[in-house]
């Protein structure tokens, strides 16, 4: 069985994010670039399927700049076989995104699909479900656990009311949630043999598809600063608070 796995380049999250001073966008310049870590979880439990015995081979893609060929061979190290790379330098939103990779889906015809549940620097968690809807395969998102077993993946969901497990008959998507597992780190050597594993570049031309953004960047503002705490002598004086100034209770 093949496994796809789509990866993001995003801030790296160690990164305090900063704000152009026309507050036209974010500014990227010298900053720190990585793999969504929402990603990096789907590669590894990918990799463990494989290792497993259960997946034959594992599919990065991505959808940006050149420069995301990076993250691409991050994957590759940690135990990827090999890449497509769709390269724009178009904003890319959820639904750009998910139309590639349907197209690389059809071309590939993985048995088992597998992103993160959402980018941490737009934090839509859309992807996985509007490449659901494209594609008309079965989805389990928010996965905890991914069992397979030979047509069917049983998904454990983390949901509001605890867990949840759903089968799906492959091949189907799956969005990975922090508790999957804990990614690797890549080898010194595994990065050197990355170098040369193969890299399909294509262009949103060769699929067919446009992922220009539909959506307007009128303006990004930095979050505001957090206010000091105060300490309160009685309860009493903590209810007044939320009250009257907070105005959080009646």
């Amino acid at each position: 069985m093949k496994v796809l796995v789509a990866v993001k380049r995003v801030i790296d999250y160690n990164v305090k994010i900063r704000v152009k001073p026309d507050h036209s966008d974010v500014d990227l310049t010298n900053v720190k670039m990585a793999m969504n870590p929402f990603c990096e979880i789907a590669v590894e439990e990918a990799v463990r399927l494989k290792e497993k015995g259960v997946a034959t081979e594992v599919v990065v893609a991505t959808v940006g700049p050149k420069a995301a060929q990076e993250q691409l061979r991050t994957a590759l190290a940690l135990g990827a076989d090999r890449a497509v790379h769709v390269e724009t330098d178009e904003r890319v939103e959820s639904l750009g995104a998910a139309k590639a990779l349907a197209k690389i889906v059809e071309e590939e015809q993985p048995g088992l699909t597998i992103l993160g549940k959402q980018a941490i620097d737009t934090d839509n968690n859309q992807t996985g479900q509007m490449l659901a809807a494209l594609t008309g395969l079965p989805q389990g998102t928010f996965a905890s656990e991914v069992v397979v077993e030979g047509d069917k993946a049983k998904v454990t969901r983390e949901i509001d009311g605890g867990l949840q497990t759903v089968e799906l008959t492959l091949p189907a998507i799956v969005t990975t949630d922090l508790r999957l597992n804990e990614p690797r780190y890549a080898k010194l050597p595994d990065i050197m043999k990355a170098k040369k594993k193969p890299m399909d570049v294509k262009t949103p031309a060769d699929l067919g598809i446009e992922v220009a953004s539909k959506v307007k960047l009128v303006k990004v503002e930095p979050p505001a600063e957090r206010q000091g705490g105060v300490k309160v002598g009685s309860v009493d004086e903590l209810v007044d608070k939320l009250k009257n100034e907070a105005k959080v209770i009646s």
